[in-house]
């Protein structure tokens, strides 16, 4: 079985300062949503936030590896921080808006 190591979420780190440079910072909550592409991409990034939450209840009870963990809370950014790329570099993000995102 492989082996999670801590340089893997490092090259995650990486690739999520690489995507961030060229966007503008957030200003707003971001809802899943916009390009079918980037969609795609939000529901996967819930999916890997549901077994770091499965995997942190496990490592209360059994040895888990800390890497492992590190891993999927790095992934499931940049999961989110693609999405935002992929919505035309955050343009095109689905934006929150307190009262009239219901």
């Amino acid at each position: 079985m492989p082996w999670i190591i801590p340089a893997q979420a490092e090259w995650l780190e990486r690739q999520i300062d690489a995507l961030n440079e060229a966007m503008a910072p957030l200003t707003s909550f971001i809802l899943p949503g916009g390009t079918e592409a980037a969609a795609r991409v939000h529901l996967a990034r819930a999916t890997v936030r549901r077994a770091e939450r499965a995997a942190t209840a496990l490592a209360a009870i059994e040895p888990v590896n800390p890497a492992a963990l590190g891993y999927l809370n790095r992934l499931s950014d940049y999961l989110f921080v693609l999405a935002r790329a992929l919505n035309a570099g955050g343009a095109g993000d689905v934006l929150w808006v307190p009262g009239q995102s219901r």
